[in-house]
């Protein structure tokens, strides 16, 4: 029984609620979010030298087959 003017709860307002909620972690909801570091946005690896470019610096000490002795 309903008071009178009061709509009931339905399915479609309480997942609004769900949805407009902030997420939070299940385990942990005081977990802060860990830094992205990986792929794109990895700072460490962005730093690293190229095996390409590395090869290319050092100092070539087996002929390549284009060069004759």
């Amino acid at each position: 029984m309903l008071v009178a003017g009061v709509a009931p709860v339905t399915i479609r307002d309480r997942l609004t609620l769900m949805a407009l909620r902030p997420i939070a972690p299940r385990r942990n909801p005081n977990a802060s979010q860990k830094p992205c570091d990986h792929g794109l946005f990895d700072e460490v690896r962005r730093d690293q030298i190229d095996l390409i470019d590395f090869l290319d610096a050092c100092p070539s000490t087996n002929p390549t087959p284009d060069t004759k002795e």
